[in-house]
């Protein structure tokens, strides 16, 4: 079968693989699409990081490896102990874990001191024509709901968690610092969570652009406007709660002096580069600043991504606002990584139809 392997910085091949083998406790899917991600943008950038140079220990894999972790498709084989019916329609909870240290003990799988994620860490990839995945991985899709648009339920799960690991309540004002494609299921997610105001801090016009047609009320270009400034005076002393999803040093301090004192921060970003932080603002304002690591995964694999397919359903949530492109597994470089680090691009979520 064709699959797209990372085997370093800037180096991606479409290549000739064996399908995967099947277990007892496996299924088997027909990739009908698979989203490029941040961290696959990472990777082809700037890594190897997340993906393995020596085993994994979990999945024992190292480059090369299949990547692609944000996909969607139809089950069409089975192992003996499986329950779920070859036909089901199904997202991928990518989530890989240990089960032996101390935080999948207490169920936090995406804690866990060994884990990793499926088409990152080995186990098969997304941007293949076919995976196979432990059942527990997989989370049955609705007919209402299009089986490519599942390859969103893990972008759109990543915002959701971020917004429920905050202290966001109904009517709270919220800024938003970046509104690429996770900042975007941000502002959907605190939208349907019944947020007040929201302000968006986006530098790219098409993306700003998105932000307001996903729900911000507010859109500011920091490189012509304050931020900081505007969220103070538009809120009367700054948002309630703040989500920083741009990854850069600038960003996390205008997040930090956009929210009120005794206000709520949270990181959703990953950062290539260390930064630097002056925690006296913290301290003397009293505000909370919160991490947020993905979403549930492991047995309860299917808690919050069920929330989000239900929302799909319901129209809460609108994948189809995230996607600009559909490419073909043979183009992923050309028009999937390079139009996606363009400066000058217009491109938001690329799906990849293997």
């Amino acid at each position: 079968m064709q699959a797209a392997r990372y085997y370093g910085k800037e180096d991606v091949r479409v290549e000739e693989i064996d399908a995967p083998t099947l277990g007892p406790d496996e299924v088997r899917i027909d990739v009908a699409a698979c989203g490029i991600c941040g961290s696959d943008l990472h990777e082809y950038a700037a890594g190897p990081g997340t993906i393995p140079t020596e085993p994994h220990p979990v999945t024992g894999e190292s480059l090369p490896i299949t990547i692609g972790h944000e996909l969607g498709g139809t089950i069409v084989e089975v192992g003996d102990d499986v329950d779920v019916a070859v036909g089901t329609d199904v997202a991928v909870n990518p989530i890989v874990w240990c089960g032996e240290c101390r935080y999948c003990l207490a169920g936090e799988y995406n804690l866990c001191a060994n884990g990793g994620f499926v088409g990152l860490s080995g186990g098969g990839g997304g941007f293949a024509e076919e995976l196979v995945v432990s059942e527990e991985k997989v989370v049955p899709v609705p007919d209402d709901v299009p089986t490519e648009l599942a390859a969103l339920v893990e972008p759109f799960t990543v915002g959701l968690h971020a917004v429920r690991r905050s202290a966001l309540s109904a009517g709270d004002s919220v800024a938003i610092f970046g509104s690429g494609p996770i900042g975007l299921t941000v502002v959907q997610a605190v939208r349907a969570a019944g947020a007040g105001d929201i302000y968006v801090s986006e530098p790219r016009d098409a993306r700003r652009e998105r932000a307001a047609d996903s729900g911000a009320d507010v859109l500011i270009d920091p490189t012509e406007t304050d931020a900081v400034e505007a969220i103070h005076e538009g809120t009367g002393g700054g948002a309630d709660v703040a989500f920083e999803v741009a990854g850069i040093e600038q960003t996390v301090q205008a997040a930090l002096g956009a929210v009120r004192s005794g206000g709520n921060l949270t990181i959703v970003s990953l950062f290539e580069e260390p930064i630097s932080v002056q925690p006296i603002e913290i301290v003397t304002r009293e505000l909370d600043v919160t991490g947020t690591a993905a979403f549930q995964g492991g047995p309860r694999a299917a808690e919050e991504f069920s929330r989000t397919i239900r929302m799909f359903a319901s129209g809460a949530l609108d994948p189809e606002q995230l996607v600009t492109a559909r490419i073909e597994l043979d183009d992923i470089v050309s028009e999937g990584f390079e139009s996606l680090l363009d400066p000058e691009s217009d491109q938001v979520k690329i799906l990849v139809r293997p």
